[in-house]
């Protein structure tokens, strides 16, 4: 019996399950349920809420969201292994867990949940970061969900809160800063998993901002951005060249010098250029 509900733990369902964690599904599981159970309380009040979850697992995460008072949880998972396990937990559980097996990439969640939406994860190390890009894209603004609380690789968690002259800011810290406030509320060290990852874990909190924090056509913004980190070590005159014949003028019409790079260029900066060059094509 654990210590959040009346289930076994983790481990025995493993074993019982033969669960042992794929490589190659990116698979590390955390096995503390009074660890999973902090991380679903740093996903807010549940209460009121229903919950997306991405790779459960054995249900370590699903237990503590459960636990914790989600309305309802939407768990999706690839492992077919896992989904007896899963399945003993939506018992414990009537009616209030949701078991889909399948590749989040290409299930549409929206139909098995109703807003208010919380996105909460130890998200696989192999699709982790595809999934967040598609989360804070999306075709219109707000999204579907309200938060999202997810499990990185520590290296990713800092690219996502980076700032201006860092090395890890780029594409994804811009992405995650124009529409979110984004911040990393817990660290995790390799042997809080099993098998131990070779680095470092960090957990991210997303919240949605009623709209970006300035104002840019998405598109326009996303050519930018890439168009400049993809030549990061080049000065943006260079780098930005394709997007503009005039892109000095544009770059020095809204306070950025030609000869910065990337890097050292903020958020309001790239989204006056992203303006700047809209405006040039109108």
């Amino acid at each position: 019996m654990s210590g959040i509900d009346d289930l076994p733990p983790l481990r025995a369902v493993i074993d019982r399950f033969d669960l042992a964690a794929k490589k190659s599904l990116g698979q590390n599981f955390l096995l503390d349920l009074n660890l999973t159970a902090k991380i679903a309380r740093l996903a807010g009040d549940l209460t009121g809420a229903d919950v997306l979850e991405i790779g459960p697992g054995p249900g370590g995460l699903t237990r503590g969201l459960l636990a914790e008072g989600a309305r309802h949880v939407l768990a999706i998972e690839k492992d077919p292994r896992c989904l007896p396990a899963l399945q003993e937990i939506a018992h414990a559980y009537p009616g209030r867990l949701t078991v889909i097996g399948g590749d989040a990439l290409e299930i549409d969640p929206l139909a098995h949940l109703t807003p208010p939406i919380k996105v909460a994860a130890n998200l696989p190390y192999n699709v982790g970061t595809e999934l967040l890009v598609r989360w804070l894209t999306p075709p219109t603004w707000p999204p579907f969900w309200d938060s999202l609380t997810l499990m990185f690789q520590r290296e990713v968690a800092q690219r996502i809160v980076a700032t201006p002259g860092s090395k890890a800011y780029g594409r994804l810290a811009l992405l995650a800063q124009w529409r979110t406030d984004a911040r990393i509320v817990l660290e995790l060290p390799p042997e809080a998993f099993s098998p131990p990852p070779k680095v470092n874990s960090a957990v991210v909190h997303l919240t949605a901002l009623p709209a970006p924090r300035y104002p840019a056509n998405p598109a326009t913004l996303n050519k930018v951005v890439a168009a400049a980190f993809n030549q990061r070590r080049k000065m943006l005159r260079s780098a930005l060249r394709s997007l503009s014949p005039e892109i000095e003028d544009h770059l020095t019409s809204v306070g950025i010098k030609p000869t910065e790079r990337a890097e050292q260029v903020g958020l309001e900066e790239f989204c006056a250029l992203a303006r700047s060059l809209d405006a040039g094509t109108e």
